[in-house]
């Protein structure tokens, strides 16, 4: 692993194979988030309501793929439900009726009164309005900007050197794959290429679905620096196979304030089985940070915040007291979130945090069921009309469902990755007694999160039970 590429992490294609089932149930612009025109204004309420949904459903897709990596007995996971919330974004577009039902109540997309999302402004075919796209583009356009303010003088002297790498990156782009000649709706591209920035590649499904998915995939490498080199699996794709709607995730940041290679250490973590094994543990023996202790649901927890450089992007990392990771894990949730977040001061103390590196991958549509999206894998129940006209002789009377969906991601965490300022202003008052330094030893499972600090919006959420394991 190149440990300059501290973060490399990518979460990758959400709808995959929309394949087309013959039954009786209902422009390529480079894949970049750059809009087609100008998008409407959205409003801070509604964005704030996207953000604090779409952070909603991160809590409960993670909950879901936890308990299936405890039943494979995978200590570590790793996930971006932004990713997932993204590429499922766009398949909701074109999803009517019970199945759009079941989306916007499983994924969260149900704005209310806040963005009148709520189903009373919809056009004649029942299409979802302008404000939830809207927001999602807004808020995919501003992470998009994030690291463009850092000023390379402003950098630490750690990045002085000519052959360090460009300190943070981070980008958000979609694409979308559709069969050749098939009659998919304008207006559904349309809303796809407006606030996506997803034209349309015309792939040959029927005649080679491999060469579809190996374009698919090459695609998919080439925008998250190769982390994730192959999303669709060999027979994911097949003579049936519609459209595959696709979203990458590439995330590089350095800390604010580095490790010292040379502080790093062997030491001993405590797993999630109990067994104890030999880490790299990274050391700040004193620095400055954001830090608080709170009582959760599941038990008492700490919590640090690290920062990248550029201060908008930061990792939480929540440690549970001894014996609590399980309860905690399986409890947290936005509150629990917010309640960490608030007894955040800025402190002086120790930080110690395993080095690791590990992959993730999944087929979500088990989770996705239970969450409640249930009709959209359904060949003969699914509504996906908005997405084609299906009365149109060229789609053979086919209807379409979503066959599955996948999700890949990478984290690697070494010295020179993660750290920033604080986020949250600490306010010293002349009568407050100097806090005692704190101690943060990452020995045993924790939770991290990747946010953006700005909006509050999550990014990657992901668990160590055992940094040594692959």
């Amino acid at each position: 692993m190149n440990r300059r590429r501290l973060l490399a992490v990518s979460a990758a294609l959400a709808v995959g194979g929309v394949a087309g089932c013959v039954g009786d149930g209902p422009g390529d612009n480079g894949g970049s988030m750059t809009p087609a025109g100008p998008l409407p204004d959205v409003d801070d309420e509604t964005l704030a309501a996207t953000i604090r949904n779409a952070n909603g459903f991160t809590f409960d897709l993670f909950g879901r793929l936890a308990s299936a990596a405890d039943e494979d007995g995978d200590p570590n996971l790793f996930a971006s439900p932004l990713s997932v919330s993204t590429a499922l974004a766009m398949t909701y577009a074109g999803a009517r009726g019970e199945t759009r039902e079941q989306m916007r109540a499983a994924l969260r997309y149900d704005l209310g009164d806040v963005g009148n999302d709520n189903g009373e402004n919809d056009d004649g075919n029942g299409a979802p309005n302008e404000a939830l796209h809207g927001a999602i583009a807004e808020l995919l356009s501003r992470l998009n900007e994030r690291g463009e303010a850092i000023d390379p003088e402003d950098l630490p002297s750690a990045y002085d050197e000519e052959d360090d790498p460009v300190p943070f990156e981070l980008s958000i782009v979609n694409a979308v794959w559709g069969q050749e000649g098939y009659p998919f709706r304008d207006e559904y591209l349309e809303l796809l290429e407006t606030y996506y920035g997803a034209g349309l590649r015309e792939v040959d499904y029927v005649s080679d679905a491999e060469s579809a998915r190996e374009d698919i995939n090459e695609w998919v490498a080439g925008r998250t620096e190769d982390r994730i080199d192959e999303l669709l699996p060999g027979g994911a794709l097949d003579e049936l196979t519609r459209l595959v709607l696709t979203n990458a995730i590439y995330f590089q940041a350095n800390w604010a304030e580095p490790f010292e290679e040379q502080a790093t250490e062997t030491a001993q973590f405590t797993t999630l089985d109990g067994e104890s094994v030999d880490v790299p543990m990274m050391r700040h023996s004193e620095i400055s940070v954001p830090y608080g202790e709170a009582e959760l649901s599941g038990g008492d927890v700490a919590g640090v915040e690290l920062p990248y450089v550029g201060d908008e992007v930061s990792m939480l990392v929540v440690l549970p007291e001894d014996g609590a990771f399980e309860s905690v894990a399986d409890n947290f949730d936005g509150d629990d979130l917010a309640a960490v977040i608030e007894e955040l001061e800025q402190r002086e103390g120790r930080v110690e945090l395993p080095r690791f590196e590990f992959e993730s991958g999944f087929q979500l549509r088990p989770a996705l069921e239970e969450l409640g999206m249930v009709e959209a894998f359904d060949r003969n129940e699914a509504d996906l009309t908005g997405m084609y006209d299906p009365d149109d002789p060229a789609a053979g009377g086919e209807n379409l469902f979503v066959d599955d969906v996948y999700h890949d991601s990478y984290v690697a965490v070494d010295e020179e990755g993660t750290e920033a300022a604080a986020a949250t202003a600490v306010v010293v008052s002349a009568d407050s007694a100097p806090a005692d330094p704190f101690e943060f030893v990452a020995d045993r499972p924790f939770l991290f999160l990747i946010r953006d600090r700005p909006t509050d919006a999550l990014l990657f959420f992901g668990r160590v039970g055992d940094p040594t394991a692959e």
